[in-house]
């Protein structure tokens, strides 16, 4: 099973999709006026509480489950362009994007202290705190997953310089691999030892080991966070070693992720939302410079989100999932975790 390539719309290079914008989904005025009469008639609603129930979309909610489909089975990927973010106070803000969220799965904690609302943001936290995870810092971010199905990044305002957006396909890389150096394939199949970054489930250590890849139920899914990978082998000599080959397929893997003819690039306008497959899309992030007044920093809200219609995944998913039942798997949770909505970063 190892040696058989990927096939179908998830497989795609970055140089040809650069040249069409059929990736980007402009929101119309009809749809933009659906929204917001979405958030007048959510007011009120407790914002974890955001359902297709509560949070009406008569006619978007069908685009959203159409993106949903592309996200789950297509391309992985898709940016919605063009919520008014400007006009719109922070709570309104985040009715919209949870409530839009809601369409495409269930909300999922992005860390310990239970956060389903995500502040990417440069707090000036030092990335050598074993504690601090990249996205609380404006330091440069290699290509990862995170551990959810989807995840969506809202732009609420951008860096004054840099802070671009990466995506490579995962399943492209993995034919690239199986094409210039099959002898590597099996090595991705090993189980990586990945640090949790002090973020440790109630009965588990402080990493978890899962492969790269996986095939699984007829499909290949793909894991990784090179830079937790690095540390587990800093900060823990109990974890297991890396082989030569491991660590030669990572830099093989890191080497075409930022090759421009497989990497995809884009900038964040405010009122993008970046929706991705994490199964089939690795992403990554420039460093950034932001402006001098605080008020202008860049900053993004991240939702993880977890659709009952995802894929099947393996058993070996569960240490870092919590759970590989579709709709109730992947974010963060350990002992004493209140799951709640930050509208502010903390």
């Amino acid at each position: 099973m190892h040696t058989v390539p990927v096939r179908g719309p998830g497989v795609w290079y970055g140089r040809e999709l650069a040249a069409r914008h059929d990736w980007i989904r402009e929101l119309g005025a009809g749809e933009l006026a659906e929204i917001r009469r979405a958030v007048d008639g959510a007011r009120g609603v407790p914002l974890d509480r955001l359902s297709p129930e509560t949070f009406r979309l008569p006619r978007f909610g069908a685009v959203l489950k159409e993106i949903l489909a592309e996200l789950l089975e297509g391309r992985g990927f898709v940016l919605l362009r063009g919520l008014p973010v400007e006009q719109m106070t922070r709570e309104e803000q985040a009715i919209a994007y949870l409530g839009m969220g809601s369409w495409l799965g269930g909300f999922r904690s992005q860390n310990a202290k239970g956060h389903l609302l995500g502040h990417v943001k440069d707090l000036g936290l030092d990335i050598q705190d074993p504690r601090v995870r990249y996205y609380q810092t404006n330091r440069k971010l290699e290509y990862h997953t995170d551990s959810v199905d989807l995840v969506g990044l809202l732009c609420l305002k951008a860096a004054k310089a840099g802070g671009e957006s990466y995506l490579a396909s995962s399943m492209t890389v993995y034919n690239e691999v199986l094409a210039r150096r099959p002898d590597l394939v099996p090595a991705l199949f090993e189980p990586f030892p990945t640090d949790r970054r002090g973020e440790v489930p109630q009965g588990m250590q402080p990493w978890f080991d899962i492969p790269i890849f996986h095939w699984h139920a007829g499909k290949l899914s793909c894991i990784y966070v090179r830079q937790y990978i690095e540390s587990a082998q800093r900060l823990f000599p109990q974890a297991r070693r890396l082989t030569p080959a491991q660590r030669e397929a990572m830099d093989l893997i890191d080497e075409l992720c930022n090759d421009p003819a497989i990497h995809l690039s884009m900038d964040f306008r405010p009122g993008d939302i970046q929706l991705l497959h994490n199964h089939q899309i690795l992403h990554s992030r420039g460093d950034f410079e932001n402006w001098p007044e605080p008020e202008r920093h860049r900053h993004l809200l991240r939702l993880w989100m977890a659709p009952k219609e995802a894929r099947a995944l393996p058993e070996v998913f569960a240490p870092r999932y919590g759970s590989v039942t579709p709709g109730g798997r992947g974010g963060i949770v350990v002992a004493g975790t209140k799951l709640k909505v930050p509208i502010d970063a903390e």
